[in-house]
């Protein structure tokens, strides 16, 4: 096969740390004694719960059911009693109603999980109707309700599909695992989207450092011409699907515009294989692989786990914290969300748990702007982001909104390359609220 080569302008590179994981053998967590089921764990309105305290569910029964068009069904992904459906604390901070299950510890497997058929005999709206009554999600972070983002939006045809494999965010490799070891999965869960979208082309981007996984990927296409291999150049952000869209079709997605103005629509290889297996397994999104990763973790593990089990529970699987970890984030360190507590459930876009030693998370204190402008020379969006932040600061989001801050992909590659150690992100995530506000109060 011909694997092309490609990238974008602009990106940081960030120390990776992804040797702590990359290559190890993959860990199957313990099964959790009980499971907390948040009713959120996808963009848009929360499910509606289907089950009440004292209810018996089996592994892939549907405990939560979809309310509104951006929404997602959720699933147990255990066998047991439900004890409480209640609001319970959630890794973004607030508490969701959220189906805590006591496993009876016998996973028996729902009646109504079985193979769905050969993916030829599959129409296309069979298809997405398999993707959606599994709640498959977008499992890059993102989180998307995968059945919308497979319906063509209104007056715009999509003719690319791109499959994120770039994994760029450093510590994690959970991607990296999927795709050396179930290479077939991710090719099979893509060839299936393209028949549900009626799409002649597919492409599959992995980042160049990530060799195995290439040629794995390569092996698994064989000679079908339909997809493309993109090795693309190892940087930051080069995950991102607007960096993505131009790296591997050439095209830029416009200011204020979505991929499919170009045409194109992007999916991580994770929910690739999620889609292979709700259609060659019949089994809903109910586990994941998760990176457990960072320098105050004793052994840095990628793991399939559950979903609704404790985070520091899987932490304990990796033989606990070697140290006092200064800061625990859900994700990476460039995009995650900082917790307090690792007390919290795996969520079904939950890519990683960075566990950082206080050597790994400290930041200086920001000085001065010395006005190099290396923030603006990378910045993958090619903004101007020492503006942005200095007017932020200044109160004046109308200068903001001019100098394009919406745009804002929110990578943090202008925080990290600022030789001053200016927290110009936060700055501009504040302009960025405000702009939003601003427009609905004059709306």
């Amino acid at each position: 096969m011909n694997i092309k080569h490609s990238t974008f302008k602009g990106g940081i590179h960030p120390p990776g740390r992804k040797e702590l994981t990359s290559g190890k053998e993959l860990v199957i967590a313990k099964a959790p004694e009980t499971v907390v089921i948040p009713m959120l764990m996808h963009s848009g309105s929360p499910a509606k719960p289907l089950v009440k305290k004292g209810d018996l569910v089996k592994v892939g029964q549907c405990i939560g059911e979809p309310k509104g068009f951006i929404s997602a069904m959720v699933h147990s992904s255990v066998s047991g009693e439900v004890i409480a459906v209640e609001p319970r604390l959630h890794p973004k901070g607030q508490k969701i109603v959220s189906v805590v299950i006591k496993s009876d510890m016998q996973d028996t497997l729902y009646e109504e999980v079985k193979p769905k058929g050969d993916l030829e005999s599959l129409s296309p709206e069979e298809i997405k109707q398999i993707v959606q009554e599994a709640g498959i999600i977008g499992m890059g972070g993102a989180a998307f309700p995968t059945h919308v983002k497979l319906t063509p939006r209104k007056g715009k045809t999509v003719e690319h599909i791109i499959l994120n494999g770039a994994e760029c965010e450093p510590y994690l490799t959970s991607d990296e695992y999927i795709m050396n070891n179930h290479a077939d999965k991710v090719v099979f869960g893509l060839r299936a989207m393209m028949k549900c979208m009626g799409v002649q082309r597919g492409y599959i981007g992995i980042e160049d450092n990530k060799k195995e996984a290439i040629e794995a990927i390569s092996k698994a296409l064989g000679n079908d011409e339909s997809i493309e291999l993109f090795s693309l150049h190892t940087k930051y952000p080069q995950g991102y699907k607007d960096q993505l869209i131009t790296a591997i079709i050439g095209k830029e997605v416009p200011s204020g515009g979505s991929s499919a103005d170009v045409g194109a629509v992007v999916f991580n290889v994770g929910t690739a294989a999620a889609i292979s297996d709700a259609i060659q397994e019949g089994m809903p999104l109910i586990e994941r692989i998760v990176t457990i990763s960072g320098g105050a973790v004793k052994n840095p593990s990628v793991l399939k786990a559950k979903i609704g089990a404790n985070i520091a529970d899987l932490i304990e699987n990796c033989g606990g914290f070697s140290e006092e970890p200064t800061k625990i984030i859900n994700g990476g360190p460039m995009t995650g969300l900082a917790q307090y507590s690792p007390d919290i459930p795996l969520l079904k876009e939950t890519t990683g748990i960075s566990c950082l030693t206080k050597e790994e998370a400290e930041v200086p204190n920001p000085q001065l702007c010395i006005r190099c402008g290396k923030c603006a020379s990378i910045c993958p969006v090619r903004l101007l982001p020492l503006y942005i932040a200095e007017y932020s600061l200044n109160g004046d989001y109308e200068k903001c909104k001019k100098y394009h801050a919406l745009d804002c992909m929110e990578c943090g590659s202008c925080s990290y390359i600022c030789p001053s150690k200016r927290t110009l992100l936060s700055s501009i995530r504040v302009a960025k609220r405000e702009i939003i506000a601003n427009s609905r109060k004059e709306k």
